[in-house]
């Protein structure tokens, strides 16, 4: 999958963009790229997102960085992959 037109883990496609400041950190209301992967660790991972971070502001943040989106997208492979390993 390419960076442009990126499928973020809710389905919802991403038309690719940088939501990144001049600092090189995401920021969305005071909230950067750093904070949003935790969530997206969370939510692939099925736990809940941390406290700051609300569902929408997630998904609204993965359709302006493209960057977050992929490492979403490597994120939920890796865990598919790991399932496919997992013997217990």
């Amino acid at each position: 999958m390419s960076l442009n037109g990126a499928v973020s883990l809710n389905g919802a496609v991403s038309p690719g963009g940088d939501a990144r400041g001049k600092s090189g950190t995401g920021d969305d209301g005071g909230v950067h790229c750093s904070e949003f992967r935790t969530a997206l660790s969370a939510r692939v991972d099925g736990e809940g997102l941390p406290p700051g971070v609300t569902g929408a502001a997630l998904d609204a943040h993965l359709l302006g960085c493209a960057e977050c989106c992929a490492w979403g997208d490597r994120a939920r492979r890796l865990r598919v992959l790991a399932a496919r390993f997992d013997l217990g």
